[in-house]
């Protein structure tokens, strides 16, 4: 019978694999060799001076390989308490292609300012690159298992997105892991990114007794909506292509912005990434927050969606790797395996909010940033939908629409231009949940728009603010103007001829979370006014009186690059033109805000 990956081959006959070089010739890999092995990291044990030290004796095996059903063989290296043999432990599994132990590219050093906010002795130098760390958990009675995915590192195979080959080759290594004699029968998951998001790919397609918890801290669930075809348009197209540059293997990965050209609109290859939340069924410890271009949408829709009753959801105000990291979360995290990796009866379930949820003041703002506040749902069932329609004439936002009509324009083309909207409010004010805009557009040079909007904080003197992800040394206006360090504003994007694929049976939320199906599109008229509809992804805000929100719309990406080498030099938008504002009248542009009573 035909693998999946041969299944998958057949089925997607143009599936393009993007070649990746070796481990051991990989420029920036931090390759120290194939060598399966054990050995005793005694306690006290530092890798390198100023390294966070191993407090118990410890056992590590390297380079251990597994056998998936298809016979391809994954490698990974496996830290425990050196007496599990006689005290069986539950094993926590990171999995991502990223480098097993600390091997990848991707270290905290070097992709964001000031490391990420994680200092180097807070961590062993043994840590997965967004994953536990082993010599914190195996103190804490815990083994750590990283995985280098099929195709990553050592490993054989290709490395693919998600999808149901991955969620195979984690089920046998669930399976393999939880028969060896020093584990207790239980499993766990955790970790950022693609760590969180293969856990909740696996938990929504398979099932395995002995995975007893998850912890996706900052997931998605779609990666064409949230990823590489936000809005109907390419999106984050240097962050995917220097996602293929920092892999290493002995063959390829899957080249999804090749597919998103051969494939531009959403058919049965992106519904093969999708990721049906609603099936999971397994004690979910879950986080989001506001910082991530990547993962905001996702992890509030998992909480959501997931149908176990067991979940939990902490909106935090940091970035994900320096909350990962702190002390208090990892005592929480523990508490909450401790409950379903061990059967501790700590009252976990009883004591711990649905809901803790964040709010951000921004820095300069008169107002304080609310931090992780106890709630009862997401979104909260209290807010108030609040219009506040947009003037060209005086490019402000107002409760009442204008009775004659103006319009406004911005290059289309442009990394600079924009049209801004701006409003104050009177009193203090919360503002939570999914924002939506109706926008009246035309353009007369071409038969589409690709359109961004953003939602930007002002103080009462009209100075856009900025929310630091984490302590810096140096006042925020010195911090390197990069999306790991810097939190800006939610947006929300719209190719304007996939209007037509708008799902109004798949929206939620009062009309505020618009479906975009994006398997169709058609083209508009040049000149012709058109309305378009746009969901901004969530905000948590709290604003002092005087203070106010501008409204951004634009052609382009507003927020800052992940890291500072990916700063466009060109538009990557198709963009051509000037691009019309319709307001006031007939045209009832208008933002729709979620606020809080």
């Amino acid at each position: 019978m035909a693998s999946t990956t041969e299944m998958l081959a057949q089925r997607f006959p143009d599936l393009e694999y993007h070649p990746i070089p070796s481990a051991e010739t990989h420029p920036r890999y931090n390759y120290t060799g194939f060598h399966p092995s054990s050995q005793t990291l005694q306690k006290g044990f530092v890798k390198s001076p100023g390294r966070r030290a191993f407090n118990v004796d410890v056992r590590f095996d390297r380079d251990v390989a597994v056998t998936m059903r298809d016979g391809v063989k994954i490698y990974m290296d496996i830290f425990r308490p050196l007496d599990s043999d006689a005290n069986r432990v539950p094993v926590l599994i990171p999995w991502s292609p990223y480098g097993k132990t600390g091997t990848g590219p991707q270290q905290y050093e070097t992709m964001g300012p000031f490391n990420c906010g994680v200092p180097t002795g807070r961590v062993s130098g043994f840590q997965k690159f967004e994953a536990p760390d082993p010599a914190e958990w195996c103190e804490r009675g815990y083994a750590i298992a990283n995985v280098d995915a099929r195709g990553a590192g050592k490993s054989d195979g290709f490395i693919n997105y998600w999808g149901q080959q991955e969620a195979e080759d984690i089920y046998d290594t669930i399976d393999w892991l939880a028969n060896q004699p020093w584990c207790s029968g239980s499993v766990g998951m955790a970790g950022n990114s693609w760590l969180a998001i293969a856990q909740i790919n696996f938990a929504s397609r398979l099932k395995h007794p002995a995975l007893k918890a998850l912890a996706p801290m900052e997931a998605l669930n779609d990666p064409y909506r949230d990823r590489i075809g936000r809005g109907g348009k390419p999106h984050l197209t240097t962050f995917m292509k220097m996602l293929l540059n920092g892999f290493a293997g002995p063959n390829g990965v899957e080249d999804m912005p090749a597919m998103l050209e051969k494939r531009p609109l959403y058919d049965e290859y992106w519904e093969s990434k999708y990721i049906h939340t609603e099936n999971i069924d397994v004690p979910l410890y879950l986080t989001a927050s506001y910082s991530s271009a990547l993962h905001t949408a996702g992890s509030f829709n998992t909480y959501r969606t997931a149908k176990t009753s067991h979940k939990w959801l902490r909106v935090h105000p940091y970035q994900e790797w320096y909350d990962l990291y702190r002390p208090e979360i990892t005592d929480e995290l523990q508490r909450f395996f401790d409950r379903y990796c061990k059967g501790i009866e700590n009252g976990w379930e009883h004591d711990t909010p649905p809901v803790r949820l964040s709010l951000l003041a921004l820095d300069g703002s008169s107002t304080q940033t609310i931090v992780e506040r106890p709630e009862l749902e997401y979104p909260l069932s209290r807010q108030k939908l609040q219009a506040y329609y947009l003037d060209a004439s005086s490019h402000t936002l107002s409760t009442r629409l204008a009775s004659s009509s103006a319009r406004t324009s911005y290059d289309s083309h442009s990394l600079a231009a924009k049209s801004d909207f701006i409003m104050r409010f009177d009193k203090y004010t919360e503002v939570a949940g999914y924002s939506k805009v109706h926008l009246w557009m035309s353009c007369a040079e071409k038969d589409d728009m690709d359109v961004g909007v953003m939602i930007r904080k002002i103080d009462s003197a009209g100075k856009l603010l900025e929310h630091l992800n984490y302590p810096c040394p140096v006042p925020t206006e010195q911090v390197p103007n990069v999306n790991v360090a810097k939190t800006l504003g939610p947006q929300g994007f719209l190719r304007a001829s996939h209007r037509i694929s708008r799902d109004d049976s798949r929206s939620r939320g009062d009309g505020q979370e618009l479906f975009y199906t994006h398997d169709r599109r058609e083209p508009i008229k040049p000149g012709t006014i058109v309305e378009l509809q746009i969901t901004l992804w969530p905000i948590g805000m709290v604003f002092a009186p005087g203070e106010g929100i501008v409204l951004s719309v634009s052609g382009h990406d507003m927020i800052y690059p992940e890291v500072d080498f990916l700063r466009l030099q060109e538009p990557d938008d198709e963009n051509v033109g000037t691009h019309n504002i319709h307001t006031g009248g007939q045209y009832e542009s208008r933002l729709i805000l979620p606020i809080i009573s």
